[in-house]
């Protein structure tokens, strides 16, 4: 007698192979994700902070956000962009609708970088801890330099 199919116990072990090895990679494809946000979001922070820096040291002042970068930022949750915004008001690095990272300048080049109010973003609160250094005050003129 000639086989010429598979008999159902082969097909259910080649289906509980392929539950297990999908029960393992879709966790990690995860895992990937949050990751790839983590570093978007990290690096995002490092490239404003250095932008704002080149800015002011350029122009000898900071007066509107879009002059100093091109890193997408929100004043809150509902405004797209902070387009035209002066530099004295606080922006926002978003995770989705998750404030990660404030950022509030002054015109004379003084910029505070400092947490955002979620604490509970997965994304919001790793990149907070890897970019402790980084959140603090940055002063980029100062009172002795003449120009």
């Amino acid at each position: 007698m000639k086989k010429n199919a598979f008999t159902m116990i082969e097909l259910i072990f080649v289906i509980v192979i392929l539950g297990i090895l999908a029960a393992v990679a879709i966790p990690k494809l995860s895992a990937t994700r949050t990751d790839a946000n983590v570093a978007k979001m990290a690096t995002n922070l490092t490239v404003l902070i250095s932008d704002i820096g080149s800015n002011y040291t350029a122009n000898g002042i900071l007066d509107k956000w879009t002059d100093a970068t091109n890193v997408q930022t929100k004043t809150d949750a509902t405004t797209n962009t902070a387009d035209t915004v002066v530099v004295t008001t606080p922006i926002y690095l978003y995770n989705g609708t998750n404030q990660c990272i404030k950022f509030v300048s002054t015109l004379d080049g003084n910029l505070t970088v400092s947490a955002g109010t979620n604490t509970t973003d997965t994304v919001c609160k790793t990149v907070q801890a890897m970019q402790a250094n980084s959140l603090k005050s940055h002063i980029f003129g100062g009172t002795t330099v003449v120009y």
